[in-house]
């Protein structure tokens, strides 16, 4: 059995505590991974500070300096690939990736989102749950596809939605679930307890 780590490069683009939660259960030897890369499109994403703060590789990419949006995804794959990275997770990553970027990487993009999918994709999912009257929320942890928030489904975990619940307390409550199954999901692929059927992401069965 080989001794190298499993290779994470994770893509943020604001406060970063998802990656936070991530780089916390690496310390703590929950994951058997090392981050190769915290990358950014914003330049002043707390983020980044994080991974510097954890003497991580962080790279700023500006979206601004090249042409187009083809431009500055392969950017991005070039450098991924040179990493030799074996999963990607976006925490927070604030744009929607190419069909080209995800062909480069089929099945190895995770993401994470604040709503109990296929409930409320998309943006201001808490304010949706809120307005629609929806008694329970939560998060998501999904594989990566050309559908926006639409990949297979990896892990989820509910969160009631009390009366007097606003969006930042919901929002809360979700964030505090979202460092709980995120890794554990990140867990699941490197240790290769699961496979995808389908749309449905199945735990496998070990023999013996």
């Amino acid at each position: 059995m080989t001794s190298e780590k499993f290779k994470l490069a994770v893509l943020v683009s604001g406060n970063g505590s998802n990656l936070q939660a991530i780089i916390d259960c690496i310390e703590k030897n929950y994951l058997a991974a090392e981050i190769s890369l915290v990358l950014s499109n914003v330049k002043d994403a707390y983020a980044l500070e994080r991974g510097k703060n954890h003497g991580l590789d962080v790279v700023f990419l500006d979206p601004k300096i090249y042409p187009n949006r083809a431009n500055y995804e392969q950017k991005i794959i070039d450098l991924l690939l040179s990493k030799s990275i074996d999963l990607i997770c976006l925490a927070g990553f604030m744009q929607i990736l190419g069909k080209k970027f995800i062909e480069a990487f089929s099945g190895k993009i995770i993401n994470i989102h604040p709503s109990l999918l296929p409930a409320f994709p998309g943006l201001d999912v808490q304010k949706k749950a809120l307005e629609h009257g929806a008694k329970f929320s939560g998060c998501t942890v999904h594989f990566v596809n050309e559908e926006v928030d639409g990949g297979p489904i990896i892990l989820q975990s509910i969160v009631p939605i009390h009366d007097e619940d606003d969006i930042e307390s919901l929002s809360k409550r979700i964030l505090q679930q979202e460092h709980i199954i995120y890794p554990e999901a990140i867990r699941l692929i490197i240790e290769d307890n699961i496979e995808i059927s389908g749309r449905r992401v199945l735990r496998k069965i070990k023999e013996g």
